[in-house]
């Protein structure tokens, strides 16, 4: 069955994701025994079954290639055409997440102005030439959370208060079995979405990441990263900056016992009791800390390479165990648990419960937006 479809459409999409032609060619004919060419796509009509292959690369639903109308390539639509360069290199999936959360940052934008809902900043804006260490402080007196040595718990609660301050904060989750994983672990869009990786081994690596993309935020600085706690000792200019504003936002009152820390050593057993201590009681992890000491001059490059290494080797032995369970479940045909399901932000339910309460959605978008089922509407009714 052949249908018409809107060629500017796909390039649209080719543009967006930066691939070329080629390269979704080389997708779609994977498992093909008569592989298509270039004209089989981009013709004026298209084989239906053709294009639900290439539907499952984008994921956009069919009625978006048949659609007639343009959609034009400018900064609103997506951060790929506001900027071109990122601290991490995007895979494909990654660059899906971030265009998923795009879109969903428009609709909620309409749907607020439509609710006459105001999203304005309340935090004040910095720069990098402003001290780390005292915008650490002022910003975390402002929001004020409460901490919780349950590190999820502590992650809700920065999540909640940030939504006071209009400040959006998604997760997102990738089940285990997914081809290709996304390489980004957050990433802050203007004007105020942060979107965090769900971090099934350390909920104190996400912590690190929502107040690193907070930083992003205060001095609105659009970027899409992976953030390597082993080694946030380099980096430029600006994601230094953010890493230190998240190390002082979370050691809080315990910088000064940091800062007394003579030099790690053998002698002292580098201080990893004393560490450890502080590491539950701020949730930073101990990696971050030893950076921290390596940044003061507080440890030797060599005795924290050497702690940085086993750290390394621990992780990846935790990760690879982790792996061979889910491996063998597979072979059984079992299941790994089911998918945690993302924290939401109170402030992402209740822009849309302005817009059921004042019929701009009905109940079925209600749902479909929060991923509820409809005999649990009435909890969110109340």
């Amino acid at each position: 069955m052949l249908v018409e479809h809107n060629i500017y459409r796909l390039q649209y999409l080719l543009d967006l994701y930066k691939i070329s032609a080629d390269d979704l060619l080389s997708i779609i004919n994977i498992g093909l025994k008569n592989t298509l060419d270039l004209d089989s796509i981009f013709s004026k009509y298209i084989n239906l079954n053709i294009l639900k292959r290439i539907d499952k690369v984008f994921k956009k639903g069919i009625h978006f290639y048949l659609d007639q109308n343009t959609i034009e390539k400018t900064s609103e639509k997506s951060i790929f055409f506001r900027k071109t360069n990122f601290i991490s290199d995007l895979n494909f999936a990654s660059k899906k997440i971030v265009n998923h959360f795009e879109e969903l940052k428009i609709y909620l934008s309409s749907i607020s102005k439509l609710s006459e809902i105001s999203n304005d900043r309340i935090l004040p804006y910095y720069t990098i030439n402003h001290e780390p260490k005292i915008v650490a402080s002022s910003i975390r007196q402002i929001i004020n959370p409460e901490f919780h040595i349950n590190s999820k718990d502590f992650l809700k609660e920065l999540i909640s208060k940030l939504a006071e301050f209009n400040i959006f904060v998604f997760e997102f989750v990738e089940t285990w079995n997914k081809k290709e994983k996304v390489n980004i672990d957050g990433f802050y869009l203007n004007p105020n979405f942060i979107v965090l990786k769900r971090q099934q081994n350390s909920f104190r690596r996400e912590i690190f990441t929502l107040i690193h993309e907070l930083a992003h935020y205060l001095i609105n600085e659009e970027e899409i990263e992976q953030i390597d706690l082993f080694n946030l000792e380099y980096s430029n200019n600006i994601e230094r900056w953010c890493n230190d504003f998240s190390y002082h936002f979370l050691v809080a009152e315990y910088y000064q016992e940091i800062e007394n820390i003579k030099l790690a050593n053998l002698n002292n057993n580098f201080h990893f009791e004393l560490l450890s201590r502080i590491s539950r009681n701020t949730n930073l992890s101990q990696i971050a800390l030893f950076t921290r000491l390596l940044l003061t001059n507080k440890i030797s490059p060599v005795d924290y390479h050497k702690i940085k290494d086993k750290f390394e080797y621990n992780y990846r032995i935790k990760l690879e165990k982790e792996k061979q369970q889910k491996d063998l479940l597979k072979l059984k045909g079992k299941r790994y648990g089911a998918s945690p399901k993302p924290i939401n932000s109170p402030l992402f339910t209740s822009t849309i419960q302005a817009a059921l309460y004042q019929g701009i959605i009905n109940e079925l978008d209600f749902c479909k937006t929060l991923k509820i089922n409809p005999d649990k509407l009435y909890i969110y009714l109340q």
